[in-house]
């Protein structure tokens, strides 16, 4: 098998930013792709689908690619919002609680900080929930 695609540069590092920018945040390599978490828990993954792989991404993107995802975690109405939300937005089959955006030329930076905010106080424990500052509203 070929190697896996490589998320472009600048997506990482928008990405990390973001993410890292939370307390107690990590990232590592995933399986494919790169992962944020917290604790042990991924609140962020972005991954390249290319040449249709990995499959079951897209498969749940309706895409053989080129196309870069980024995974993350919703709640509530917003949840439900997004997962039944055109394309850009990707409800994937296997987490009931997990929301893909394709990410392209047109993607809102503001709008992604946002959710992967939001994502991260999904999955946080209280304590590090606390120390987290997010919009109004």
């Amino acid at each position: 098998m070929a190697e896996a695609p490589v998320v472009a540069a600048a997506v990482l590092e928008r990405l990390r930013a973001l993410c890292l920018g939370l307390p107690d945040a990590y990232e590592e390599q995933a399986w494919v792709g790169t992962r944020w978490r917290v604790r042990t828990r991924t609140f962020a993954h972005v991954l390249v689908i290319d040449g249709g792989w990995p499959p079951v991404y897209a498969r749940a993107a309706s895409t053989d690619g080129p196309a870069t995802v980024l995974m993350f975690r919703s709640a509530g109405p917003e949840l439900d919002a997004l997962r039944a939300g055109p394309p850009p937005w990707v409800a994937p089959p296997w987490r009931a609680d997990e929301v893909a955006l394709l990410l392209g030329t047109g993607t809102d930076w503001a709008e992604v900080a946002e959710l992967v905010t939001e994502s991260y106080c999904v999955l946080a424990p209280r304590i590090l929930r606390e120390k987290v500052e997010r919009p109004a509203g």
